[in-house]
């Protein structure tokens, strides 16, 4: 015989299995948290890198010549210390936004597997009940 409120339950846990926030909530959960946070801020700060990286070779690029014309003239200790604190500032700037991101992300992401952990409990005593 089938309980209705069985059948809702395994509707609504299967719906948030598939979808695709659940499936990302999975992945998120089979992690610590620091080590869930870490590894998104290597990922972002590779990834501010290469970024830092293009822009800067495209603002050299863009006026090259007038560049190296200026080069014997321009102080590249200074040039050199102004391209690190840029740098700094966009990585500190990307990574904090990244672990602010991440760190929500991984809370709603427990927050959420905790519920439907509950539900497989409540599941599991539906099924104790029946026999």
């Amino acid at each position: 015989m089938l309980n209705e409120e069985r059948v809702i339950l395994m509707t609504r846990m299967a719906s948030y299995e598939g979808s695709p926030e659940g499936r990302r909530n999975v992945k998120i959960g089979n992690y610590f948290r620091s080590d869930y946070l870490a590894l998104q801020l290597l990922k972002s700060l590779a990834s501010v890198t290469i970024c830092f990286a293009v822009i800067f070779g495209l603002y050299i690029f863009y006026d090259f010549e007038d560049f190296m014309q200026n080069l014997y003239e321009i102080d590249l200790v200074a040039f050199v210390k102004k391209v690190i604190i840029y740098y700094g500032v966009a990585a500190g700037v990307y990574l904090a936004s990244t672990y602010a991101v991440c760190t929500y992300r991984y809370a709603k992401a427990k927050r959420d597997l905790k519920n439907y952990y509950h539900n497989l409990k409540k599941l599991n005593s539906l099924y104790d009940e029946q026999f």
